[in-house]
């Protein structure tokens, strides 16, 4: 397998890393068994947040024994610099270390820089001199932010959505990034579950030398398939990989909902970043999960849309989100009265 250097950071890591956020949604003893074995597999990057409620204690409690064999990479979504060192603190004490190898800002709404007003980034590099963390990096979903944060020199790492339907502009950050000497952390490399093989998108990945997919994983037969891929890595050259990737790419590929949650909350309570990427989800998984009465109710709450534009106004990808929503639900009820097969 692959070893990447994250950019400027010198941290090196197989391409294959750890994504925490679903570990929340499991027991602590459940989590653990995951964490260790991804740990004694290879596996020797994790990344969390201190949004993921208690994902990083999970991972101070099944890996602190090994903190010097593996990177930590958590997230501050602080606005101001007493949340910040609040955040920075409880990160720490719940994973029970000194220190953090890369510490990012969480999606914020613009590029952190000395001298803005907010404090933030002077905070960072005060927590970098105290030595309690190693690394600054920033995660975003808008191009704009991103690309400004990759050219202004001040961080170390980017997370941003990166997977086998980006667009050529995703592929110019990475580059982009490469050139800057920035370490590329790709989130959603599954594109939030419309991806369901695992073996194409990692395949899709290896293209790329500067970039560390993290993948979320919550089950065990999960991460025993990207465990199968330190001894048997699938190529990108796989005819069936790329007949995959091809089909994947036609069908989904453009004006398809990426979930990040930027447009929630919906004032009439409707679940966008559900309800918007329906049809997708109904062929894509088990449909009876998606036709229960409970998702019914979610997919008929659409009608009380008063398309007020919040949604669409606060998409990072330019959707006209109303119109999506639309069209999801005239395809579910298609599906609910039989005009369409799934």
């Amino acid at each position: 397998m692959k070893t990447i250097t994250l950019g400027s950071t010198g941290i090196t890591t197989p391409q294959n890393a750890f994504g925490a956020l679903p570990i929340q949604r499991v027991s602590t003893e459940y989590a653990g068994m995951l964490l260790r074995k991804a740990y004694d597999s290879g596996f020797t990057f994790f990344d969390t947040a201190r949004a993921y409620s208690d994902s990083e204690e999970k991972i101070g409690l099944a890996l602190s024994d090994v903190r010097d064999k593996i990177t930590i990479a958590t997230k501050t979504g602080a606005t101001d610099v007493k949340t910040f060192w609040e955040h920075l603190e409880t990160s720490l004490k719940n994973l029970k270390t000194d220190y953090i190898d890369i510490y990012q800002f969480h999606t914020p709404a613009f590029c952190p820089k000395p001298g803005d007003g907010t404090g933030l980034y002077e905070a960072m590099l005060e927590a970098k001199a105290q030595g309690k963390i190693r690394h600054i990096g920033i995660t975003n979903h808008r191009l704009n932010v991103a690309e400004e944060a990759v050219k202004s020199g001040l961080y170390e790492t980017l997370q941003f959505p990166f997977c086998y339907l980006a667009t050529e502009k995703d592929i110019a950050l990475v580059n982009l990034c490469k050139e800057h000497n920035v370490g590329f952390i790709a989130m959603k490399g599954l594109s939030g579950g419309l991806i369901n093989k695992s073996n194409a998108a990692y395949a899709w990945m290896t293209q790329f030398d500067n970039v560390v997919p993290i993948w979320g994983v919550q089950r065990e037969n999960e991460l025993d398939e990207f465990i199968s891929y330190f001894e048997n890595e699938p190529s990108i050259d796989d005819e069936e990989i790329k007949a995959i990737i091809d089909k994947d790419r036609k069908e989904l590929i453009g004006n398809f909902c990426r979930a990040c949650g930027y447009c929630m909350p919906c004032p009439m309570g409707i679940e966008i970043n559900s309800c918007a990427r329906m049809s997708q989800l109904i062929r894509r998984s088990p449909s009876a999960n998606w036709l229960s009465e409970k998702s019914q109710a979610m997919m008929m709450n659409i009608e009380n849309c008063i398309e007020c534009g919040q949604c669409k106004s606060k998409c990072p990808y330019g959707l006209d989100t109303p119109a999506l929503l639309k069209l999801n639900l005239e395809d579910y009820k298609n599906i609910l009265s039989g005009k369409v097969t799934v």
